[in-house]
């Protein structure tokens, strides 16, 4: 039988005829601005001098592209490695489930969002007030749960009244107190919405056996009026503020001010100083500065990793399906352990799957720009900064060099393509098997 001849040997006009129009869109798309993007990086911003290598030399000592050169390596290591962890733990955990399905379709979601919408979604994600910032809203609500807020976040006493600063943000008595007559320790700085609901000061009853009393309270009436450091009838309680009695620098008693603002220490209070502790007057906790300096990496990661998950475990999934169960049930009779199996059986057959996807997150980790340019602040952007951001900036932002922009497009290129010929090569030593 006549080995048979291929078209391009038998008939190469129509061959040639079929592929020009591919060729010429590949040459439109992907050469000329391969071609040109080299030429390019070789002239300075005008594009009028040449100056050679320079502009590479700029890009390994300039300090704004060697911290985007770090990202972008931070970028490739972790998260496409952690995308696909996620991923095959998904695929593997949701394979015997009968809501595995429904699970699936949950984690993939995020990839039919696009890049700019999940940067917006997670701006907002990221916010920093509470109230707005899911993240810190659940961050601060974990927080509250088994820490104890400050009483009033602001308060303090007039200006050389009794009650002085005695440190570390935390008021003392210029002068101990005594027994019966009442220590009211009057402050100010708080506003008065967030006294709305309280109660309205009561002046304590003197101190029984050697026993100090007083009231704590807003010394300001909504409106004006009143007497400084006397308790007015619109003058409100501060509830809920730790009060000491300190003798020779140690707390001997201690009380907590009622609804109403006053409290009662024991008669071994009796010339002490009192003092009112920093932590009633401490900022409420804020949450974490995700997009701050040092975090702002790590939270863009996240959110890649929330889009890609899906990505990773649908293939994996796919991959998964595909493995003889037969070696899966065998390995367990023999004895081995859900681990052992999951790690010495499936894992090794997965292993091409797995390679693809990492290799694919890695190539588009390479590229990533999106998520980078919308989620990062102006103020921290320059520390979030990737190669793919640094090209758009250099090109067309404050710079305008074209000359660098085009370098760091060319160095881009030189990143990303060992990766695809590994991967090519990968491929056809998978076709042969």
């Amino acid at each position: 039988m006549p080995a048979r001849v291929s078209v391009m040997r038998s008939r190469p006009g129509i061959a040639a005829c079929f592929l020009l129009p591919a060729l010429l869109l590949l040459g439109a798309l992907v050469v000329y601005p391969i071609g040109y993007s080299v030429y390019r990086s070789l002239f300075d911003a005008s594009g009028s001098g040449f100056v050679g290598l320079e502009n590479y030399g700029e890009v390994f000592t300039d300090s704004t592209i060697l911290t985007a050169v770090k990202n972008n390596v931070i970028w490739v290591v972790a998260a496409p490695s952690i995308a696909t962890a996620l991923g095959l733990i998904f695929a593997v955990l949701t394979e015997r489930v009968r809501w595995g399905t429904a699970f699936k379709l949950i984690v993939f979601m995020p990839m039919a969002i696009s890049m700019l919408a999940a940067g917006i979604i997670f701006r907002l994600v990221y916010e920093q007030n509470p109230d707005r910032g899911v993240a810190n809203a659940v961050w601060v609500g974990v927080h509250d749960t088994f820490t104890d807020s400050s009483a009033w976040p602001g308060a303090r006493p007039r200006p050389n009244a009794e009650l002085a600063p005695s440190g570390g943000g935390s008021f003392t008595t210029k002068s101990p107190v005594t027994a019966p007559g009442p220590a009211d320790l009057a402050l100010v700085g708080v506003p008065p919405a967030e006294t709305e609901g309280a109660a309205p000061a009561k002046k304590a009853a003197p101190g029984k056996g050697g026993e100090v009393t007083g009231t704590v309270w807003l010394d300001f009436s909504k409106g004006g009026g009143g007497k400084p450091d006397v308790i007015d009838a619109k003058e409100k309680a501060l509830a809920g503020i730790t009060v000491e009695a300190v003798k020779g620098g140690e707390v001997v008693a201690s009380a907590t001010t009622g609804d109403d603002g006053t409290y009662r220490l024991p008669a071994k209070a009796d010339g002490a100083q009192l003092r009112l502790p920093a932590a009633n007057f401490a900022a409420p906790y804020n949450g974490v500065d995700w997009l701050g300096p040092s975090l702002v990496t790590p939270s863009i990661i996240g959110s890649y990793i929330w889009m890609w998950a899906g990505f990773a475990m649908v293939l994996i999934a796919a991959g998964l399906a595909g493995v003889p169960r037969e070696l899966l049930e065998a390995a367990r009779v023999d004895g081995a352990s859900e681990w052992q199996v999951f790690r010495k059986v499936t894992v090794p057959l997965l292993a091409p799957v797995l390679a693809v996807v990492l290799v694919t997150l890695m190539i588009n980790v390479l590229k990533i720009f999106d998520l980078v340019y919308i989620i990062a602040p102006g103020a921290t952007q320059k520390d979030a900064n990737v190669l793919a951001l640094q090209l758009y900036l250099s090109s067309f932002g404050g710079g305008a060099n074209q000359g660098v922009g085009s370098a760091i497009a060319v160095i881009l290129l030189l990143l990303v393509v060992p990766v695809m010929v590994m991967n090519v090569r990968r491929l056809r030593r998978e076709s042969r098997r």
